[in-house]
């Protein structure tokens, strides 16, 4: 009987708790317990006993009364509260188990979406975007998404998903592809991240999309299906070249991709409302006001046509996406002191 209580639905335990009070409200309203049969004093009462704090300022007075409690209200009682703590407390349970092996449904919005495990690679990737994401006023969320059997390796930092396809819609749905505002992929074979791509393309158009790939031929067969995603081909052999010829090389860029190694790289877009202005200005007015550097620009904010070290006589118009390098991500900037 104990195994069908602790295995049943919650309304089955609801209509037994309903039974319990209403047999035990009539039993001792049978043997004249009227201080214990108010309305708001018994259910008072009743909670108190059947969970055994028994504060004592209410207790029954006749024999019968005092059976009654004895041998069906607290036994009873202590029985269902067991159960029902019991219950509760494997819900929460099964509910944390969930989240910690990504089979929890997730209910985010704009959040960032990385797709793919490469452990340690995968650690680092996950570590920076924490970092970098205290700099930006609306901190999204960070989901991680796998294949791979492992559970949450940053649990209460990232949300964590785990499922059988990338290309599945049951699956991708619970980590809220559809509605992500950045999508990035990294998967240790560059055929699964392609395929991933051109899935993610489809549900969620709009996204933010970077895609790594180890093998830079499968790069121009994204672009042509995907030209927004934004490609990331490994550079680790050209750092190496360029670091012979140009000693520093690889410490420089390793300084500017990196939030805790000084000065680093950062990007805003020029609003809508904002006034065009030349290269000249904005360079000058970046470093006179916010100690930065202007090293370029993407027309429209399309990165594909990204112009570095341009002209100082260039004009920048509003919706260009501007790259610059300081020791913090700059928040409000005044486009109207840049532009005097």
């Amino acid at each position: 009987m104990l195994r069908y209580f602790s295995e049943s639905r919650w309304y089955t335990i609801l209509v037994i708790t309903l039974i319990y009070g209403v047999t035990s409200y009539l039993m001792l309203l049978a043997a004249g317990e009227t201080i214990l049969v108010g309305q708001l004093d018994f259910i008072y009462w009743l909670a108190v006993t059947a969970s055994t704090v028994g504060y004592g300022d209410l207790s029954p007075q006749s024999s019968v009364g005092k059976l009654i409690v004895a041998l069906y209200v607290i036994p009873a009682g202590l029985s269902i509260f067991a159960m029902v703590i019991g219950r509760v407390a494997a819900w929460v349970s099964n509910q944390w188990q969930k989240g910690l092996t990504g089979m929890k449904p997730l209910h985010v919005q704009n959040h960032i979406l990385v797709i793919g495990w490469n452990e340690q690679k995968t650690m680092l990737l996950l570590d920076l975007l924490l970092k970098e994401r205290e700099a930006v006023p609306d901190r999204p969320d960070i989901v991680l998404c796998v294949k791979a059997d492992i559970t949450n390796p940053m649990p209460g930092q990232v949300e964590f998903v785990h499922v059988e396809s990338f290309n599945k819609d049951s699956d991708m749905d619970r980590a809220c592809v559809a509605s992500a505002g950045v999508i990035l992929i990294d998967n240790p074979q560059d055929d699964v991240t392609l395929t991933t791509a051109l899935y993610c393309t489809q549900r969620n158009p709009n996204a933010h999309q970077v895609a790594y790939f180890t093998d830079d031929s499968l790069v121009n067969l994204l672009k042509t299906h995907c030209p927004n995603v934004e490609c990331t081909p490994s550079v680790a052999v050209e750092m190496l070249a360029k670091s012979v010829f140009d000693p520093g090389s690889s410490m420089l860029h390793h300084d500017l991709l990196s939030v805790d190694a000084g000065q680093a790289q950062f990007s805003v877009g020029l609003p809508a409302h904002c006034a065009s202005m030349t290269v000249g200005q904005l360079f000058i007015g970046l470093k006179k006001h916010y100690d930065a550097i202007f090293i370029g620009y993407a027309p429209g904010g399309v990165y594909q046509k990204m112009v570095v070290n341009p002209e100082f006589d260039d004009t920048l118009s509003p919706k260009d996406t501007i790259f610059y390098i300081a020791g913090n991500r700059i928040h409000n900037i005044d486009w109207s002191k840049l532009a005097g």
